[in-house]
């Protein structure tokens, strides 16, 4: 019998009960605790953290009110402002999102409401005998939205190692629970194998990742350095590349996740080409949620030779 592809289920060991570690297994009771509330009290508990980060000063906002004037031009400075508070109150949603997509139960996750749009487009694909790449974006909900999908959809993803061994130890062996694999940012060879046996992985590529195969292509107008992996994991594994959008409905009304049609002519022979179109998609969906998506990330920290730094 042969192993999934991907990373295998961490192993719990000693050195994960090193009193320096303590801090962060208070967090994760926190998180599990917190996860067992229902999901009316955790919305309202997410807008009042919002509330309190709204207020709260913080670098965080700098960054965020910079990316948004760039992004957003023709908005004057009293609408960006409302925008930028809006997203740090949604910062205080996605913490709460955060323990739940992780540490919630399948029973908790069954009672959130979910609309699913566009699925027949990944049946398609998948009765073509296709792997699919779902290109999405660091809105978030996220994590807690890979795990309402995962109810519907069996997925990959992709991730990057986190620093803290009892959050990484934490929360990838929560993301194996429901993900039918993870891979390692760099575990390309892993990835492409699980593509072409027809598998589905979500992956979001709109992050400055300082990667030596970044191409500096355009983000709502601005040059972004964006990793070209999209294009080289659909051209390796002939995998469709499909849009996913997901985004948060007011109050306690739950969430839309939404496929669109499988993006035409990719990939291409030109990597760039193909890397814009990808970002074109991406702001297409941020576009239609703002305020959802993770204006906190320095996306432009890595400028085209020549170009002055931004924050």
């Amino acid at each position: 019998m042969h192993r999934m592809p991907g990373t295998p289920r961490p192993v719990f060991t000693c050195a994960l009960l090193s009193p320096h570690l303590w801090p962060a297994w208070i967090g994760v009771s926190v998180m599990k605790l917190l996860a067992m509330l229902p999901f009316s009290m955790l919305m309202a508990m997410g807008r009042g953290l919002g509330a309190v980060i709204e207020r709260y000063p913080s670098p965080r906002r700098k960054v965020a009110t910079t990316n948004i004037a760039l992004c957003f031009p023709e908005l004057d400075a009293k609408a960006q402002a409302k925008r930028v508070d809006a997203h740090l109150r949604d910062i205080g949603l996605m913490l709460i999102e955060f323990a739940l997509g992780w540490m919630g139960s399948d029973r908790a996750m069954a009672k959130i409401p979910v609309r699913f749009e566009g699925l027949e487009h990944l049946e398609a694909a998948h009765a073509a005998g296709r792997g699919v790449l779902l290109v999405g974006g660091h809105f978030s909900h996220l994590e807690l939205c890979a795990r309402l999908v995962s109810q519907r959809i069996r997925i990959a993803g992709m991730y990057r190692r986190m620093d803290n061994p009892v959050f990484e130890w934490t929360v990838l062996r929560a993301r194996l629970g429901y993900a039918r694999a993870m891979f390692e940012k760099d575990d390309i060879r892993g990835t492409v194998k699980y593509l072409r046996t027809g598998g589905t992985l979500w992956y979001a590529p709109d992050q400055d990742m300082r990667s030596k195969d970044n191409v500096f292509v355009p983000f709502f107008g601005v040059p972004a350095a964006t990793i070209t992996a999209t294009h080289h994991l659909a051209r390796m594994s002939h995998s469709v590349m499909i849009p996913f959008f997901h985004r948060r409905l007011p109050g306690s009304q739950g969430y839309v996740l939404k496929l669109g049609a499988p993006l035409e002519n990719l990939p291409s022979q030109d990597a760039e080409a193909d890397t814009a179109r990808v970002n074109r998609s991406i702001e297409q969906m941020v576009r239609e949620a703002p305020e959802q998506y993770l204006w906190v990330h320095k996306r432009f920290k890595t400028r085209p030779e020549g170009f002055p730094p931004i924050y």
